[in-house]
């Protein structure tokens, strides 16, 4: 018995740097040891199949360890990366009825000593999703726990993570249309009632035990707010749209993240910029870091409209922002198929890519600046579309004379 003690005590005097995560994971010690603890919820999504992701003071970069300075490089992108969020609603841009919406909520949940009704927002990417639920997290003063739909495979990893939310915690599920059906249910009681039941053995043996939970604010994000079924979707309390950013607040935005990146640009490179960007604030930032290292390289490092120009035509990205692969969409459709109607599966056949890539990255833009038409029969080519490629409209007749033999 004796040597047992002194083992343990030995134990427990080595094991103090030591901490598990998940099952069978080991995080090695930090430098300075328990006066820098993990934090837990701001690590790579996805980790861990959807449990708690520990991040340590050594950062989330831990693929590139050993590496020398990759690590360093990669500290620095994410840090840069995170910079450009904004961190409180009065920096946020654009959005306006949404960020009044969420900054009525938070005022009134902190008067009442509550935690902020449970929030969706949905929309194409890259408009701030995912930096509206941090900023929900830091306005309230409380803990954030990040995960995705497609991360979370069992109800296990869901209710790992349910039961160890404190009070007034921000529970955000990246694209929560993906969350598998047996999950989703385990969700249900637990946004509604803070409460969930877990079902102990089989059969006749088979006994429920209903365990409770902090109140918490679950906020989902999706870019396909008709795939959550309704009764997820009726659990929100606020559900919120968010649209592409108009000219003026894409300025507004490549003004700020220079200003944050501390890169020269004047006034005409910042118009350009956000002409480019497609109404997405993360294009418009991604295209900003790409003119910057061309300008740095071979123009001394001011941005201006030419250089901005001859950057970006080297990116592939024309002036109205369009890419290789939505060029090649809209000509699929007016060569291939004579400017439609055309099934969406057809188009992602003659381009070799997948549907949901087309659906999330191409159609809303496309949509939005007027290049195609969504009718019952397919996708169609607007007149836009044809003057902008310089390809000629088909008439009907010579769309039907196209089907027959020996016309094509």
């Amino acid at each position: 018995m004796a040597r047992e003690g002194t083992k343990k005590q030995a134990l427990n005097r080595s094991g103090s740097g030591q901490a598990q995560a998940g099952q069978g994971e080991t995080l090695q010690p930090t430098p300075g040891g328990p006066s820098n603890p993990p934090k837990v919820g701001t690590g790579p999504p996805g980790h861990a199949r959807g449990r708690p992701v520990l991040e340590s003071a050594a950062g989330v970069e831990g693929g590139v360890k050993g590496k020398g300075q990759g690590l360093l490089k990669g500290k620095e992108e994410v840090e840069e990366a995170l910079n450009l969020r904004p961190r409180r609603l009065a920096e946020y841009i654009g959005q306006g009825q949404v960020v009044e919406s969420l900054g009525i909520a938070i005022e009134a949940a902190k008067k009442r000593g509550d935690a902020v009704d449970h929030v969706l927002l949905y929309g194409p990417p890259g408009l701030g999703k995912t930096t509206l639920a941090h900023i929900i997290a830091r306005e309230m003063d409380v803990g954030i726990v990040t995960t995705s739909g497609p991360a979370l495979e069992k109800g296990g990893d869901l209710i790992g993570i349910l039961t160890h939310l404190k009070k007034g915690d921000v529970f955000f599920i990246d694209e929560i249309h993906r969350l598998p059906k047996t999950v989703e249910e385990y969700l249900y009681s637990a946004v509604e009632d803070f409460a969930i039941s877990i079902v102990f053995d089989k059969g006749s043996h088979a006994r429920s035990y209903r365990s409770r939970l902090e109140k918490f604010t679950l906020v989902g994000a999706t870019t396909r707010a008709g795939l959550i079924s309704s009764p997820l979707r009726e659990r929100f309390g606020i559900q919120r749209a968010l649209d592409f950013y108009t000219m003026e607040e894409l300025c507004r935005v490549v003004r700020r993240s220079a200003a944050l990146l501390q890169v020269p640009v004047d006034e005409e490179g910042v118009v350009e910029i956000a002409r480019r960007s497609r109404g997405t604030p993360r294009i418009a930032n991604r295209i900003l870091r790409r003119v910057r290292d061309y300008a740095q390289v071979r123009h001394g490092g001011v941005i201006t409209r030419p250089v901005t120009q001859e950057a970006l035509e080297l990116e592939g990205i024309d002036g109205e922002g369009l890419t290789t692969l939505d060029k090649k969409f809209l000509e699929t459709v007016i060569i291939h198929y004579k400017g439609g109607p055309v099934g969406l599966e057809a188009i992602a056949a003659v381009l070799q890519e997948e549907t949901d890539t087309l659906v999330d990255m191409v159609e809303p833009f496309l949509l939005k600046a007027g290049f195609i038409l969504r009718t019952p029969k397919g996708r169609k080519a607007t007149d836009k579309a044809h003057g902008y490629l310089g390809l000629p409209k088909t008439s009907a007749e010579e769309r039907q004379l196209s089907f027959l033999p020996g016309q094509r």
